[in-house]
């Protein structure tokens, strides 16, 4: 019986925005893949796994197309995150059984006529016989800064998860300072320059190929420094960080998530934060984790800009795609900023900052559209990307779905 899979989003996906604004859940980043790279290793899936999309992600992101000879299409929810278990079980799913957890849907598998209507409306489970598994011992994501209090988790699984090998002992970095090589993993192409430490006694260290780690930096498992990085000199990466593909880092970075294209190349702390992708931090940026009362956070809704508390005592900046700071920026505890927007001032900017947002101080203006879809196409020309009109399109629809 040929098997396909398909991903899909839920009611919390607003918990996720502004990350998940310019792309579907499955793309976030925590560990070493995204949720939908995970969900492939784990399935032994050759093809990229794909989902519905919102209107304005289409032709950013591929769609599921479904064979002729396919019998069974599999819905999986990427929120949860596999582990051997919860994979065998969708893994032993048959036709017509739904998988459920704690109130939501985990996975059911349908025939490719239901598909097509899950397509167009969602899906519909009461006609399914379904199994409640217990909530306890399942990975679940309900909110974005539960990325980065995962990440390391995450890391040691994601190792796992594909096989990879270990460093050893073999000395190809001989000017390099290595603790507890059989937890560090070095992909092929990688350069690490004389006086680079890579500290593994807490946890596995990833180096992914053609990743670039300078003189005198040091990085502190578990941690992931994904392809093309560059970690600049000096730098200091704590445990619990990703850097992901194509980015470029500097200063103090712990607990920290960084997607790809994105830059934080000069001095300045940056930690429990998630970054999305083409975000750029000016130098001496900082961003605050925990208040001076140690209270817990509060972070506002996004959508009604509303405050509530987290419950949670560290939670620096959430930070959607192609936003930037200026020099000397000072990012407040619990930040939620939204996509392409300017942050610059000697002062704290507003904690909920709308996307398309010009901010100096305490004023907010809008981001004339074509003046940032000019500084966009620069930004990623510089990385041989291309800026699509599917791409153009995604950020229009943003641009006009954005209340001052």
């Amino acid at each position: 019986m040929n098997i396909q899979y398909c991903l899909f989003e839920d009611e919390y996906l607003e918990n996720f925005h502004p990350l998940t604004l310019t792309r579907p859940l499955y793309d976030l980043r925590v560990g070493i893949f995204t949720l939908a790279e995970k969900w492939q290793h784990a399935l032994k899936q050759s093809e990229n796994l794909t989902g519905p999309l919102r209107e304005h992600l289409k032709g950013v992101f591929s769609e599921p197309t479904v064979t002729a000879d396919t019998k069974t299409i599999i819905w999986l929810n990427p929120r949860f995150i596999p582990d051997p278990e919860l994979t065998k079980k969708v893994s032993a799913l048959d036709t017509g059984w739904a998988i459920t957890c704690n109130g939501s849907l985990v996975a059911a598998a349908i025939t490719p006529k239901q598909h097509k209507s899950w397509i167009k409306s969602g899906p519909k489970v009461s006609a399914l016989k379904s199994e409640e598994i217990p909530k306890d011992g399942v990975t679940i994501l309900e909110n974005s800064w539960e990325l980065f209090q995962i990440n390391g988790a995450q890391i040691r699984a994601d190792i796992v998860l594909s096989g990879k090998i270990p460093y050893g002992k073999e000395d190809i970095f001989p000017h390099t300072i290595f603790t507890n090589t059989n937890q560090i993993y070095i992909e092929e192409g990688a350069t690490i320059e004389p006086g680079a430490m890579l500290l593994a006694d807490n946890g596995p260290i990833y180096i992914g190929k053609n990743a670039h780690i300078m003189a005198n930096s040091i990085v502190r498992g578990p941690s992931a420094i994904c392809e093309k990085s560059v970690i600049k000199m000096g730098a200091k990466i704590y445990e619990d960080t990703t850097i992901g593909p194509v980015c470029k880092v500097g200063g103090e970075i712990a607990n920290t998530i960084f997607h790809s294209y994105s830059n934080k190349a000069h001095d300045g702390y940056c930690g429990n934060s998630v970054f999305g992708q083409w975000c750029n931090l000016g130098a001496d940026t900082n961003t605050s984790n925990l208040k001076n009362n140690y209270s817990t956070v509060k972070v506002s809704d996004w959508k009604t800009g509303r405050e509530s508390d987290t419950g949670q005592q560290f939670i620096g900046t959430i930070m959607g795609d192609h936003s930037k700071t200026g020099i000397n920026s000072m990012l407040n505890t619990g930040t939620l900023c939204g996509v392409c927007c300017n942050l610059f001032s000697d002062g704290y900017p507003p904690k909920f900052v709308p996307s398309f947002s010009w901010v100096s101080g305490q004023n907010i203006v809008p981001y004339h559209f074509e003046k940032a879809i000019e500084a966009m196409g620069r930004m990623m020309d510089r990385r041989s990307v291309e800026l699509t009109p599917a791409y153009k399109r995604m950020m229009q629809a943003i641009f006009d779905s954005t209340s001052f």
